[in-house]
Order: C-alpha cells, then structure tokens, then sequence
C-alpha cells in the first residue's frame, strides 16, 4: 500500500521561502505537503522531475473573476500560469450585496471599469443572490480549477445600502455609515477576505459615471475600516488618484489606523501625478511607524493591446473607421485597405474621449509591433514610429498599414504605466521593495484591450532569465514574490510554500522552455462575447489540493478548486 496520493521525485525544489534551489522530492497526502527532501515512501502516482523546477502554485492577489466564477469553472487566463489561488473583488467592483433593481447599474459599472461586455455578464450573471453571504454561498456549491477567495467591493455596497444616492456619491449619513459598517463585518465574518474600493476617475462606468466610492469621505471608510478592527481580521485593498498626496496619503493611513489590519494600495510609474516613488515612500515611513501597508506593483509595463480584433485601435472613434467598425473581419480588412478610406481616415482628428489614450502613443513612439513570444521591455528603436521613420514613411500610414496585415489580426502594443523612460528598471526596484506585493494583473477583466493575467509568468521569465537590458532577480526571490508573499498579503496562511503540511498546490516548470504566448481573441463568453485569452508553454503540471489540473497546458478533468472563507485565524 503506497503511503502517499502523490510523490514528486527530483526536481529543483523551490519551496516559496526564498531558500535556493534543492534537489529534492515532494510527496503529498490528503491534499497536504506530507514531506520534502528524500522521501523513501511510495505514492499512488510518482511523476519524475528531475530537470524541472518545481514551486508552489502561484498566489494571484489581483483579479476580477467575480462573474466568470459564476458561469465557468476555470479562471483562465490565470489557470494557464501556474495560479492556484486568486483572489476576486477588487477595486471595489462585484456583483454582491445587490438588490434586483441594480442589477443593471452593478453591469454597467464592472463593463465601464473593468471592460468586460455587459451582454456577457447580462446573459451569464444567474443573480441567485442578495447579500454579500447570498454570494458566497452560491460559489460555495461550484468546482474551479483553482482556488478563489471573494473580497466585497465598495461600490456594490454603498449602492446596496444607499440606492440612487450612492450611485450619485452623495455623502453618507451616519445611518449609511452604520449599516455599511454592519454589511461589512457581516461579510467578513461570512468568508471575505476583506473589502476594496476604489479613489480614481480613471474607473467610470460604460455610462460615463464615476465610481459610486470616488468621493467617499473620511467617516464611511473608516466606518467600514472599524468592521475589521471588531472582528480582527481581514484585509483593505485601494485604488487612488492621489490628487492631493498629503490628504489622501493620511486617509488611507487613518483607515488601517482603525482596522489594525493590513491594506494594499495600487502603485505604478505614471498612474499618479505625484510620481510612484513618492507614494512608495510614503508607504515605507507608514510601514516603519508601525501601519501594515504594501504597494501593490506590477512586472512590466500596464499596456494596452490594439488592433483590428479589440476593443481599441489607434483610429478607435474616427468617423471613417467607425462606420466599417461592424463589419465582419475580412470584410473591414477589404474596406479599410480602400486608399481614399485610408486617406480620410488619417486625415480625421481623433474623436472625443480617445484624446488621451492617443496622446500617450506619442505619435507611434509609444506602439510596438507585437511578436511571439512578446516582448514586454521593447527598445524604442524597435517602435512602429521608428520603424516607419527608418522606411522614410509617415508614422501614422506606416500604423494603419501594419494594422491590416495579418489579415487584420495584428496586435500593438502601447504602455501606459510603468515604461515612461523605456525600460523596466521602476519594476526592477518596486519588485524588490521591502514593503511591495505583486498584483495588478486583473485577470478576468479588461478582456477586449488588456491581457496582464500573464504578469506572474512574465516575472519569472524576464526577470529570471530573459532580461538583457538590466539586471535580472534571483528565482527563489521571484518565486517567493508570487507564492508565499501574495499569499501572506492576504492572510492565506496555508499556502505559498512547499513545507510540510501546507497546501499540496504545486507547480512543475520545465524552466528553459517556460514563455507567454502571444494573446489571441476567444468567443467563450456567455452570449458568444469575445475575450483576450493568453496562454503558456512550459508548465509540466499544475496541481491544486493535490490533484493534477493541467499537464503540459491541457486541463485534466479534475476541478479540486473551492471557494475559500477566511474566518478567524483558519482557512475553511
């Protein structure tokens, strides 16, 4: 009779502690790390790793699949890069508490902010919930690839509890604020691992609102941060204009302050007029003078993905184009090669609301032509305006004309955050902050204009191996960043390393081969939607809770991923 359900043998064993490499085994038992090192037992199955890493799963603190996680049972892009658990919720956007009169307004908002079709999550969503403990329960009857974790979101409540009125950022009266602070601790207390909300103009709803939390006042959130001072637990996550860094700095700060609990705050280069290092610093003397807070960063530029098949292109709203913009592919393909269209459209200003989106392509500087395997710290010399420079060509011709080859399924590339100076050495540096966590990778969102679920792979390739324009890191830093570090974050405490008796979610990486694909469109939403999906090649095996749920990147038929409630100082 074998001893274990599952015996790993030789791999370069990574353990997520930020120790270096090992030779070793791992062996697993009820979903449990059982032993590492020279494991003499035997296991139901044995697979041979010698020559692979092999990690814990990947911990993805950062994602929006509170509607997928209703209608699929893989939370993929992120099951495709080695992620065990993520955690959904942020930003303040969900879909929970929700009366059935707001419905609508909840789709609205998450289509705004977060770019994922109204029609789909108006077909997909089943709306088989009220309350906040309504949802959970709900995704507590479901099987996923992986593990997901619910955080509430901000938004949904304060609509929930103040209708209209908290749609349209009216100040809360102290009964809003109590009732808020209820819901909240009634949350937590159901299985959230915390609440998020959101500060930025930068997320309005596809109505062109903003966000029902932009003006949040100091009394509600720290009404709301005191639920998590009364129950001990949980965690905040932010996302901030920062327009006054001092005032608003001090309101995050007086936030945890009150909750005695943990808080993350977006951080990247150019999302903020007061620069990130200011913010970051900020973060390190709160840190110092005793408030848990972290920055929460990136890998490699924040970018936007162009073409004929998304959302966007660099001619998006020009009327020229947007009359053939329905038209099938090939169709508009035939249309859009026609040199009087083409004339004219070059000729058009750039509609209103794309203003600033065009300005940050910097007349082509700022696009680049992207290849398989992508490339996320491209040389300038490389940019669609160089290139068409060094042609002698008109930079904008030369665009439209690569945006029509391929049969018109070309992908640009053109960062908003993190590459103003044309590398990635501020990833470098917030990567390696004391006092910074990985995320951003909105997983589940964007799916027409941004595929960043792709963020842990990319960190561990580029970063890694890969990089030539600068330093590299270390793996067992990088590996420890994505594992035990995001999970801590968060308060998981049972996952992220591979020591005994934590989670069996483990990774076998074939590591010189391991590479992000080139994103491709997907029709696989509900009401046939269309999605940004990117894959990876080099995952051996991905296991969740001791069962294999992708060999070699195809699924197995196991779904071993639950809904996790956090509840007190145990993982249920």
């Amino acid at each position: 009779m074998s001893q274990y359900d599952l015996v790993i043998r030789s791999g370069s064993v990574i353990d997520g502690t930020g120790q270096q490499p090992l030779t070793a085994d791992v062996a697993i038992k009820n979903g449990k790390i059982a032993a590492t090192g020279r494991v003499s037992g035997h296991g139901d199955r044995e697979v041979n790793a010698d020559g692979a890493l092999v990690t814990p799963g990947f911990v993805d603190i950062h994602t929006h699949y509170d509607g997928q996680a209703t209608w699929s049972n893989r939370m993929s892009p992120s099951s495709h890069h080695g992620v065990t658990s993520v955690v959904m919720g942020n930003c303040g956007v969900g879909f929970a508490p929700v009366r059935p009169t707001d419905h609508d307004l909840l789709i609205e908002l998450m289509e705004g902010v977060e770019d994922i079709p109204g029609v789909a999550l108006s077909e997909g969503l089943s709306w088989e919930w009220e309350s906040f403990p309504d949802y959970l329960d709900y995704l507590s009857k479901r099987q996923f690839d992986m593990d997901i974790c619910a955080q509430l979101p901000h938004a949904a409540l304060r609509v929930y509890v103040m209708g209209q009125r908290g749609a349209d950022r009216e100040p809360a009266t102290t009964e809003d604020i109590i009732e808020m602070r209820r819901l909240t601790e009634e949350a937590i207390r159901a299985g959230a691992l915390g609440f998020t909300s959101s500060r930025t103009l930068n997320h309005r709803s596809s109505k062109g609102e903003p966000t029902p939390t932009l003006q949040a006042e100091h009394d509600e959130l720290v009404g709301m941060a005191n639920a998590l001072h009364t129950i001990g637990y949980g965690v905040m996550e932010m996302i901030s204009d920062f327009e006054d860094l001092d005032t608003e700095f001090e309101l995050l700060k007086s936030m945890v302050g009150s909750a005695g609990r943990p808080m993350s705050i977006s951080l990247a280069q150019g999302i903020s007029d007061h620069g990130w290092r200011k913010i970051l610093n900020k973060i390190e003397y709160a840190n110092d003078a005793g408030y848990e807070m972290r920055g929460q960063v990136a890998p490699r530029p924040i970018g936007i993905l162009l073409g004929l098949t998304t959302t966007l292109s660099p001619f998006t709203t020009r009327p020229s184009f947007t009359e053939v913009s329905h038209l099938p592919l090939d169709e508009r393909v035939l249309a859009l090669a026609d040199p009087g269209r083409k004339a004219r459209i070059l000729a058009e200003p750039t509609g209103k609301g794309f203003g600033t989106m065009f300005r940050l392509m910097d007349e082509g500087r700022k696009i680049w032509l992207m290849t398989d395997p992508p490339n996320y710290e491209p040389n300038p010399e490389d940019s669609l305006n160089a290139q068409a420079i060094a042609r002698g060509l008109d930079p904008w011709s030369y665009i439209y004309d690569v945006l029509l080859q391929n049969n018109g399924r070309s992908l640009l590339y053109t960062p908003f955050a993190n590459y103003a100076q044309n590398n990635l050495d501020c990833c470098r540096d917030m990567i390696l902050h004391k006092d910074t966590v990985m995320g951003l990778g909105d997983g589940g969102a964007h799916v027409g204009t941004i595929c960043d679920a792709s963020f842990i792979t990319s960190l561990i390739t580029h970063w890694g191996r890969d990089r030539v324009r600068g330093e590299k890191i270390d793996l067992p830093t990088l590996i420890k960043c994505q594992s035990r570090d995001t999970a801590r974050a968060v308060d998981l405490t049972d996952r992220g390393t591979l020591e005994p008796g934590m989670k069996a979610d483990v990774n076998i990486i074939d590591f010189e081969n391991l590479s992000v694909r080139l994103p491709e469109i997907v029709n696989d939403l509900p009401a046939g939607g269309a999605r940004l999906q990117q894959r990876a090649d080099g995952y051996l095996m991905t296991i969740v809770n001791g069962e294999p749920t992708y060999i070699e990147g195809e699924e197995t038929d196991s779904l071993p991923g639950r809904l996790v409630r956090k509840t007190g100082a145990d993982i249920n």
